[in-house]
């Protein structure tokens, strides 16, 4: 994929030309006719409207060379390859397209907002650091910032409204404050040909007495673990689940991405639970942290997360291949294409165009998947109107501490990489889904089948339940580095599941007890609560009409229940 990427980039810019002497509206036509053909949700009218828009918006910074910056991902590989050359060629602004490891962008993010240095012009960085962003105030806000200093760089033809992500990136004073670039679920994988064999069928059903499929909540999920753990499949011996263990960062955001929320952790809320989010983080009504413990009203250490951490300990011990409690999450990531798992309930889309490639003992001779992606299952304190799962949305960001005509010039890159004329190819490409009007379009419905549910999900009304980490988390870098040591404390089995959140709540509030003291976010900072018991908490949110925390639930194993995907899918579409 890589190699064709840096063939088309190289013709594209031996057929635009390099340099901003020549950029105009040719070298545009050029880009479309090459690049774009009708993988547009545009008309070619409205096309060449756009570029023409880009080329007049950028004459005042023709020759100026900017830096942005990306995490490594197929999207914003196809971004600073083919893209960026064109963006440089149709404006003449000369963009550097930086790719690296995400925790790279999250570390020098830090920098600049620390020390004021502006190493890039443009970021794109998770929609997790909206809490950030938020209190700190030292990314620009997008809403104010296009109807004024932004304005005569901000494209009519935009649409904010389109972007699926936009929730997201919208802080509780309601201003945007970052623009999705990308976006992926996490979702729950399973062997669609396995779950439909007949004799798989019958042996589940005399065994447990309920029907193979798609598990709705954890009960199930356990139950088809165990049932194909060991199971000889194809003449080889199979595994239920899968996973990974080892203490790595990479341990981290296999829970801080929503894990806890699909035990029934936090409070119900979309995109976040409220009072209470899915880390276990309470805040008060004017949205100021309180506590991360029990004792103040938090739930990072409450029954619901203990379960969760209990479940995945569990499961990957009973289930999982040996060797994935030594894996971090990218030595785990292509193990189910290798065709001996059944399912996995933390999947993330991201892997899709890799886990259909031709060829896969997981893909049929006709291209067509031989697994398919579902809604994710929910533990037993999960309730209605709680979100499910995770969303990546990298998200372009502005930081104040870019002088305003670099920031200008980064925007206009920012939206050309995320407008209609080029989005609908760019995802083609990423399959990381950004615009509303890009997931219907006649394209991705005849190249559905090859995608093994990924459109049918973003098309449904379940979409909106899988979500980014929320405005609760005051200080994204400071607070997710604690979570990979803590749990994979648990995961070594140096600490039960009990102590490593006790450990880990103990260790956020150590954090926002510091931000409270330094006064650095002002009257939006953390203002620490006093400390009761799990009772005393439990009373106040009922009292109020809120869940968390909850009291431990007596049987932890509820009644299975599972459902046909096809008639899933069937039920979305009506």
């Amino acid at each position: 994929m890589r190699r064709q990427f840096l063939t088309s980039t190289t013709a594209l810019v031996l057929l635009l030309g390099a340099g901003h002497a020549y950029a105009g509206m040719n070298e545009a036509k050029a880009f479309l006719d090459k690049e774009i053909g009708d993988l547009s949700t545009l008309s070619r009218a409205d096309q060449e409207k756009q570029m023409q828009w880009f080329i007049d918006a950028a004459k005042p910074f023709a020759g100026m060379e900017i830096k942005v910056v990306s995490e490594t991902l197929t999207t914003h590989q196809y971004e600073s390859q083919v893209l960026a050359p064109a963006f440089t060629a149709i404006t003449g602004i000369k963009v550097t397209h930086d790719v690296i490891q995400e925790g790279d962008v999250v570390e020098k993010i830090q920098t600049q907002m620390q020390t004021g240095q502006n190493l890039y012009d443009g970021w794109v960085n998770d929609s997790d650091l909206i809490g950030t962003h938020w209190r700190y105030q030292q990314a620009r806000n997008l809403t104010d910032w296009m109807a004024g200093e932004g304005k005569d760089v901000t494209d009519p033809m935009l649409d904010v409204d389109d972007f699926i992500g936009k929730s997201f990136t919208t802080a509780p004073d309601g201003k945007l404050y970052q623009l999705p670039d990308q976006q992926f679920a996490n979702l729950y994988w399973f062997r669609y040909d396995w779950f439909n064999d007949e004799k798989n069928k019958a042996d589940f059903k005399a065994k447990y007495g309920y029907d193979l499929g798609v598990p709705v909540n954890w009960s199930a999920y356990e139950d088809i673990a165990q049932f194909f753990t060991g199971r000889e499949i194809g003449g080889k011996k199979v595994y239920g689940h899968m996973d990974y263990g080892k203490k790595d960062p990479s341990l981290g955001w296999r829970f801080t991405d929503a894990w806890l929320s699909m035990a029934g952790n936090g409070d119900k809320g979309i995109p976040n639970g409220k009072p209470v989010d899915e880390w276990g983080i309470k805040v008060d009504e004017k949205s100021r942290p309180v506590g991360s413990c029990v004792a103040r009203g938090g739930d990072t250490n409450g029954p619901a997360s203990v379960y969760a951490i209990q479940k995945y300990l569990d499961w990957l011990k009973a289930y999982a291949p040996p060797e994935a409690q030594g894996m971090t999450f990218s030595e785990s990531g292509p193990v189910p294409s290798q065709g001996n798992i059944a399912q996995q309930i933390f999947w993330y889309t991201a892997f899709t165009a890799d886990m259909a490639k031709p060829g896969l003992p997981v893909v049929n001779d006709d291209g067509t998947p031989k697994w398919r992606v579902a809604p994710s299952p929910h533990g037993v304190y999960w309730k209605d109107g709680m979100k499910l799962g995770y969303q990546d949305a990298g998200s372009w960001t502005l930081l104040k501490s870019t002088p305003t005509d670099r920031a200008k010039a980064a925007w206009l890159y920012a939206q050309f990489v995320t407008s209609k004329t080029v989005d609908v190819k760019k995802s083609q490409v990423g399959l990381t889904f950004i615009r509303d009007s890009t997931i219907h379009d006649k394209s991705f419905t005849e190249r559905a089948p090859k995608l093994g549910g990924l459109i049918e999900f973003y098309r449904s009304p379940a979409r909106v339940q899988w979500t980014p980490t929320g405005t609760n988390v005051p200080d994204y870098p400071k607070l997710a580095q604690l979570w990979w040591q803590n749990i994979g404390d648990a995961s070594s089995g140096a600490k039960s599941p009990q102590e490593a959140m006790d450990s880990l709540c103990a260790d956020q509030e150590k954090v926002l007890s510091r931000l409270e003291k330094s006064g650095v976010q002002g009257d939006i900072g953390p203002k620490m609560a006093e400390e009761h018991d799990l009772e005393y908490w439990n009373k106040d949110a009922v009292s109020k009409g809120t869940l968390a925390p909850q009291l431990k639930v007596e049987n932890e194993k509820d009644k299975p229940v599972t459902v046909n995907y096809d008639e899933l899918v069937k039920s979305w579409q009506k």
